[in-house]
């Protein structure tokens, strides 16, 4: 693998509309990444990734993020069989969000078996008595 390089992230101007790549990364090393579905425009799932996840993607093409639970690299689909191949990669304008567009091979995102780990939802506009309980309706 290629040893990425970032653009350079002092001049505020040219991270936010210059061409350079100058990813943000927390404290510990990361940048959240969003992948929704290229097919459907579903959201998929919020992950993680490191430098080597990013440009592991970038050559392969095809998802790679950092397991926080695990602290390590994880190519998703290597072991589920439900890999990621990238459609489109963008990164936010002030380049401390990415949002991967996939298709989904295999048909489930979820590590426990739906499509989407987006799959309950959160009651809005009613008012609240207590626990609120989430809900669990089809995604179209």
């Amino acid at each position: 693998m290629t040893k990425l390089k970032f653009a350079d992230r002092t001049d505020k101007k040219a991270v936010e509309t210059g061409t350079g790549f100058a990813p943000k990364f927390d404290e510990n090393g990361l940048i959240p990444v969003f992948t929704t579905c290229a097919t459907t425009g579903r959201a998929l799932m919020q992950a993680w990734m490191n430098a080597e996840a990013i440009s592991c993607t970038i050559e392969t093409g095809e998802a790679h993020y950092f397991s926080r639970s695990r602290g390590e690299l994880w190519h998703k689909g290597a072991t589920s069989g439900e890999f990621q191949v990238v459609k489109d990669f963008r990164v936010d304008c002030d380049q401390d969000s990415l949002w991967l567009v996939v298709e989904q091979k295999g048909g489930k995102c979820c590590h426990v078996g739906h499509a989407s780990c987006f799959f309950r939802s959160i009651p809005v506009g009613e008012k609240i008595t207590g626990t609120v309980k989430l809900g669990l309706p089809p995604i179209a």
